[in-house]
């Protein structure tokens, strides 16, 4: 754990150490929508092929994330993170390779959807969340989380010039190799595991000796954490969705292959400062409240997009509005967890939480794929996205958020 003694040099080479591993994570998932046109065309497939091999990334990317989770809250996260990262660039290599469906989703669905598990913002929140104390948490997360968007914002302008000189393959090669140089960052993450105490203290359990398997009970039988769950899933169909098939929305209403490229360059760009400023809001602000907005602000920024014309103009607003709000809903939830239960298994309460997010993901790529094919059109997918996120931001509103141990203790003080 960082004391407050400690030099500011060494802050920020855990923050820089884990926003460069995350920024290049989600940074090549995030730009992977703008390979879907090049990819099925070339191989000849529908849109659902190439929907599907990405939702089957998302959804094992959550199922995954409590086991990887279980692992670094067991053993460490640098070693999970290091791992994660040199399984991206493998899986990455078998999509480049691939010469049918089945290859391709065996590389960006099975061995890229559990790399993320490793290399993403559960494992490096969970690191950050117990090398830094509590009071500098949320500003460790927030900057983090910045860092992390400015390499998803620099990954997006690397795509496209790479897609337009390299083709689709040979760029997939580029970010492999991109993915296996932010292996060795994973050294600067070297987190403990929180020592078991001897004793308790007032009658009240000491909440650092509790076993893993009596957290996750513990979790799954607060009312909170399955509201979280539920708000996430919203969270996960809405950026997938977006992220997956705007750039082919764009393109069936007249816009460009630039236009699309420029916008999700301003979400990433947008998203350094919404991060960071989430991430700051929820050292004073009820963290339930800001996601809450966040999901109202989401659902009528996707209704007036759709409903308004589409323009350069419009999509770029839109965009940028995205952005503010894109992965600000992590640290926040993460927040939320780390409140309420306590950091000793964050990774792993976390990544129960995020598998809600990915399954949201998973609907949010496939039935983009399976309504436009079906419709030849994503109005559906996008009233039902904002749909989502006024039901997310009303069920975040009831969430009890106080620490479990203080909810405790005056039931055994009065015993």
């Amino acid at each position: 754990m960082i004391e407050p003694e400690d030099a500011w040099r060494r802050r920020w080479l855990l923050v820089l150490a884990g926003g460069i591993v995350m920024g290049a994570a989600l940074g090549v998932r995030n730009v992977q929508g703008l390979f879907l046109m090049p990819v099925t065309l070339d191989h000849g497939w529908s849109r659902e092929v190439f929907g599907f091999a990405l939702a089957l990334q998302n959804l094992l990317w959550g199922v995954s994330q409590p086991f990887t989770g279980m692992v670094a809250d067991r053993f460490g996260s640098a070693r999970v993170i290091a791992a994660g990262a040199v399984l991206y660039a493998a899986g990455l290599a078998v999509m480049a390779y691939s010469a049918t469906a089945g290859f391709y989703t065996l590389g960006t669905g099975l061995l890229v959807g559990v790399a993320l598990s490793g290399c993403a913002f559960g494992a490096v929140y969970g690191a950050l969340s117990r090398l830094f104390p509590a009071d500098r948490r949320s500003w460790a997360l927030g900057v983090a989380g910045t860092i992390g968007g400015l390499g998803q914002f620099c990954m997006v302008p690397l795509a496209q010039d790479m897609l337009t000189g390299l083709g689709w393959r040979n760029a997939t090669v580029v970010f492999a190799l991109v993915m296996l140089s932010t292996a060795p960052l994973a050294a600067f993450l070297r987190d403990r595991p929180v020592a078991v105490p001897k004793a308790k203290t007032d009658g009240v359990p000491d909440r650092a000796a509790q076993t893993i398997a009596a957290a996750v009970r513990e979790a799954l039988t607060h009312r909170g954490y399955w509201l979280l769950n539920a708000g996430f899933f919203a969270c996960g169909f809405q950026l997938a969705f977006i992220a997956s098939h705007m750039p082919a929305y764009l393109l069936d209403h007249g816009l460009t292959a630039r236009h699309a490229s420029t916008a999700l360059a301003i979400i990433a760009l947008a998203n350094t400062a919404g991060t960071f400023l989430c991430g700051y809001a929820g050292g004073f602000l009820r963290r339930k409240y800001l996601l809450s907005a966040i999901y109202f602000v989401r659902a009528a920024a996707m209704l007036m997009f759709v409903v308004l014309p589409l323009t350069p103009v419009s999509l770029y607003v839109f965009s940028f509005v995205m952005g503010l709000i894109w992965l600000g809903t992590v640290p926040l939830t993460n927040g939320i967890v780390s409140q309420v239960f306590g950091v000793k298994y964050i990774t792993t309460l976390f990544g129960f939480v995020f598998l809600g997010h990915q399954l949201g993901s998973f609907f949010g790529v496939w039935l983009g794929g399976v309504v436009y094919d079906a419709t030849h059109s994503y109005d559906m997918l996008w009233y039902g996205a904002a749909a989502l996120g006024v039901v997310a931001g009303v069920l975040h509103l009831p969430i009890d958020d106080a620490r479990v141990a203080q909810r405790a203790r005056p039931l055994v003080q009065a015993a």
